[in-house]
């Protein structure tokens, strides 16, 4: 059975330094990451179990103008820094990516080829996954990307643990729990998102009529009435 759940956020910045540096004043882990060689782009990390954000910039403009559209999230980053430094898509993660693919073609849209993904971490170690991305987007709002690692994620978090990567900020026990989605239908937006998705009604954190909340594993994506038509 597939399952998808939410794996990371994308934010895109030009000084990974600020960034780092303002998550560590509010006592939390940031780190460095690595390079995407073949994409032109690299980033900066912080981890909340599996849950991340990766702070993205542009390593080298020419080689990633050549990606073109099979990877929108380095096609979007030229397209937004340096002048918006801005929330990207969010990535969900599977553990079946061609049946994910599947699926979403016959929902009738447009997903790339799956791409095989490298970056050369600090410590010269390469990591690697899977990856596609999906062209459009539904009243403004555009889609997920779609990962797969190349480990499970029993394994995945027992490495990231072991190798000192995951561990407790010092502000403590840290979660990131939900994700807030600024569209101007949420009712709509949300319903297609779940039926494309799998994700599930949740419990409302609020007695707001205007946002609409999903399950997504133990995490929620709030889809509330605004006018970004993006992730907030």
């Amino acid at each position: 059975m597939t399952t998808i759940l939410w794996d990371h956020t994308v934010h895109y910045v030009n000084d990974f330094d600020k960034a780092i540096r303002s998550f560590q004043e509010n006592g939390l882990i940031a780190f460095q990451g690595g390079s995407h060689k073949l994409w032109g782009t690299y980033n900066a990390l912080s981890y909340f179990g599996l849950t991340y954000i990766e702070f993205l910039g542009i390593e080298d403009r020419e080689l990633a103008s050549q990606v073109g559209t099979s990877n929108l999230v380095v096609h979007d980053a030229l397209q937004s820094l340096p002048e918006r430094e801005v929330f990207s898509r969010v990535s969900l993660r599977t553990n079946d990516i061609e049946q994910t693919a599947d699926w979403l073609t016959t929902q009738g849209l447009t997903v790339s080829p799956i791409l095989d993904g490298k970056r050369l971490n600090t410590h010269g170690q390469w990591i690697e996954w899977r990856m596609m991305t999906i062209e459009g987007d539904y009243q403004g709002l555009v889609y997920p990307f779609v990962i797969q690692w190349k480990e499970t994620d029993a394994e995945r978090l027992d490495n990231l643990i072991g190798s000192g990567i995951v561990k407790p900020h010092p502000a403590g026990n840290v979660e990131i729990r939900l994700a807030v989605f600024s569209v101007s239908d949420p009712a709509a937006v949300a319903a297609h998102w779940q039926k494309l998705f799998g994700l599930f009604a949740a419990a409302s954190r609020s007695a707001d009529k205007s946002s609409v909340e999903l399950g997504i594993g133990d995490k929620t994506f709030v889809f509330q009435q605004g006018d970004a038509q993006r992730l907030t």
